[in-house]
């Protein structure tokens, strides 16, 4: 059928201090009716990747796909549909809503994601079972007593519909939960039928360390470096068909099924300010393409080390301070590690206690030399610096396994431990920046978008 992609069967001291700090730095048409009311997306950095014009209509979301072509996908099942806020259509409408009315379409059960169906719960928080109060539906959490769907919620459907919208950095659980959940449908016989959606940063960019197998959890279920580079449905395709990626019998993911409904007018080189579409808040924290950038940045754990990556609710993720320095400080010693593509500025909020609150806003200045993730290491490299001899080195188990698995090896953190500030870090960047290089060609054959 149009835009749809079966697979049959088949199926990651002042002076002194600059010095240093310098001395280590790395080396380095579609023929549809425009939505209503859809502002464009805010600026929000002050370069961008070369680059197509936007396209002339918002790009065309899975859900938008599988409506024009009639629901063709689902006509005449018995579905569940795996979705949270962020899963609406590009005019905004619920997901849940459009295929609640689709003709020739039974609807009977919602499965929600970390934060809920509505996004109202913290993360790491989990949630129990409910009914849907717009709906009657039931809705099954899949992050409290189960990761994954039940034999007895999955009875009775022919097909799990999945619509999540991803950030495209490994550890944010919705890809997770995406291959959990293929693993269960898979295993009792009911179809996945995966509505895709874009990568916010773009499918070219690829960075950071790989994930090893000791490390896979519940906040990376693919290995895979931490800022990937592919949808949701490249991610499912290759779980289908790479043997492995599934931690399930061969021959029970050769007999599953999984059919994607590919977009519309998105292609690799876009991120999500190019696509024309409206940013719907992921998570509680994600509310926009800002704090998708910055998320990649900062998401490896140098929140252990005393930095802070988040100022008020106007920038999480994107506003870093530290114990004891001041911003002025913390731009200074910043901007002697000379870290491509990124630059600081000072930035204030309303405090507690009436006093503004001060930080320090990472900004993207070259897209095309920005690598996501180098920032975490620097800043991880800095704190040995500030809280001498090493914070690392005090952390309790769990928080050093807590560590390691964000990042996806022991390796770093064995380094790091070690050698304090003096950490090699640039041969450890080459090292990634060439591993992520080999995933980009290998995971070529699984893109679905020029």
């Amino acid at each position: 059928m149009s835009g749809v992609f079966p697979l049959p069967r088949l199926c990651l001291a002042a002076s002194a201090l600059a010095a240093w700090l310098t001395g280590c730095a790395a080396a380095d048409r579609t023929g549809v009716t425009p939505p209503l009311a859809l502002a464009p997306p805010p600026v929000i950095e002050k370069a961008a990747p070369p680059k197509p014009e936007p396209p002339p209509f918002p790009v065309m979301l899975g859900i938008d796909v599988l409506a024009a072509d009639g629901f063709a996908a689902v006509q005449g099942k018995t579905i569940g549909l795996l979705t949270h806020p962020a899963g609406v259509n590009r005019n905004g409408v619920s997901s849940v809503e459009v295929l609640r009315r689709a003709p020739g379409v039974k609807l009977v059960s919602l499965f929600a994601p970390e934060h809920s169906l509505y996004g109202d719960v913290k993360a790491g928080e989990n949630f129990k079972d409910a009914v849907d109060p717009r709906t009657g539906l039931p809705v099954y959490s899949l992050h409290g007593d189960n990761r994954k769907p039940t034999a007895a919620q999955l009875k009775g459907l022919d097909a799990l519909v999945i619509d999540l919208q991803d950030i495209g950095v490994r550890s944010y659980t919705y890809n997770v939960t995406m291959r959990y959940a293929m693993e269960a449908c898979f295993t009792h016989g009911v179809e996945v039928i995966l509505l895709d959606r874009p990568n916010p940063l773009g499918g070219l960019k690829v960075d950071g360390p790989h994930l090893d197998a000791e490390f896979m959890s519940g906040v990376g279920a693919f290995r895979i470096p931490y800022v990937h580079g592919l949808t949701m449905g490249e991610l499912a395709r290759m779980a289908a068909t790479a043997p492995g990626v599934l931690p399930i019998p061969d021959e029970v993911r050769a007999k599953g099924k999984l059919t994607i409904v590919p977009m519309r007018g998105w292609n690799r080189h876009m991120r999500w300010p190019e696509t024309g579409l409206t940013f719907a808040p992921t998570s509680p924290m994600i509310r926009d393409f800002a704090a998708v950038v910055g998320y990649a940045m900062i998401g490896l754990g140098c929140e252990y080390s005393g930095f802070k990556h988040g100022l008020g609710r106007e920038y999480p993720f994107r506003g870093l301070t530290f114990r004891g320095k001041n911003p002025d400080t913390l731009i200074k010693d910043l901007e002697a590690l000379r870290i491509p593509g990124i630059g600081f500025r000072k930035v204030s909020v309303p405090g507690n206690n009436g006093q503004p609150a001060t930080g320090v806003y990472v900004e993207v200045l070259d897209w095309e030399d920005w690598n996501p993730t180098e920032l975490s290491f620097h800043l991880m490299r800095l704190a040995c610096v500030y809280d001498p001899p090493n914070p690392f080195a005090k952390l309790p188990a769990k928080e050093t396994r807590s560590f390691n698995i964000h990042v996806g090896s022991r390796e770093w953190h064995t380094a790091l431990v070690r050698d304090g500030a003096a950490v090699d870090l640039p041969a450890f960047l080459a090292r990634w920046k060439e591993r992520a290089a080999i995933y980009q060609q290998q995971t070529k054959k699984y893109w679905l978008y020029p």
